[in-house]
C-alpha cells in the first residue's frame, strides 16, 4: 500500500449554538445597539420582582414583628419526675435492663432511656405498653 500517509485527526472545534433569537428579539437588540452607537440615552426599567424570590416579602415583616413581640415561652411536655421514678422502680423490681424492657415493648432502648431521664415527650401508647409489660399502673390515680 504505497502512498498511504499517516492517519490524522481533525481537531477543529465544534460549536453548538442555542436556538437563534426570534425576529422580535433581534429587532429590539438591533434598536438598542443602534441607540448605543448613536450615543442616545438608553433608559432601562427594572421590573419590580422579576427573577427574584421576594413575592411575599412585605407580609413576612409583619409576621416576624408579631413573633418578636410574642413573649410566651412554648415547650413540649416532658415526662413528670414521678412517672420517671415509677418506670425505673418497676423495671428494677422485675430485674430488667433498659434494653430488655425496650425489647418487650418493641421500642428502641433509647426510648426507655429518654423516659427514665425525663427527656422524652410522653406518648400514651408507649406508657400503655410499659404498664402492660411491667404490670404496674403508671398513669392516673393509683
Amino acid at each position: 500500500m504505497a502512498g498511504v500517509g499517516p492517519i490524522t485527526q481533525d481537531w477543529e472545534p465544534v460549536v453548538i449554538r442555542k436556538k437563534a433569537p426570534n425576529s422580535a428579539a433581534k429587532k429590539d437588540e438591533k434598536a438598542v445597539n443602534a441607540a448605543r452607537r448613536s450615543g442616545a440615552d438608553i433608559e432601562t426599567v427594572k421590573k419590580s420582582n422579576a427573577g427574584t424570590n421576594k413575592a411575599a416579602s412585605s407580609s413576612t415583616s409583619l409576621n416576624t414583628r408579631k413573633l418578636d413581640e410574642e413573649t410566651e415561652n412554648l415547650s413540649h411536655d416532658r415526662v413528670p419526675s414521678e412517672l420517671k421514678k415509677n418506670i425505673m422502680q418497676a423495671r428494677l423490681d422485675k430485674k430488667l435492663t433498659q434494653a430488655q424492657l425496650a425489647q418487650f415493648i418493641n421500642e428502641k432502648p433509647q426510648v426507655i432511656q429518654e423516659y427514665e431521664s425525663g427527656k422524652a415527650i410522653p406518648n400514651q401508647q408507649i406508657i400503655g405498653k410499659l404498664e402492660r409489660v411491667l404490670g404496674v399502673k403508671l398513669r392516673g390515680k393509683k
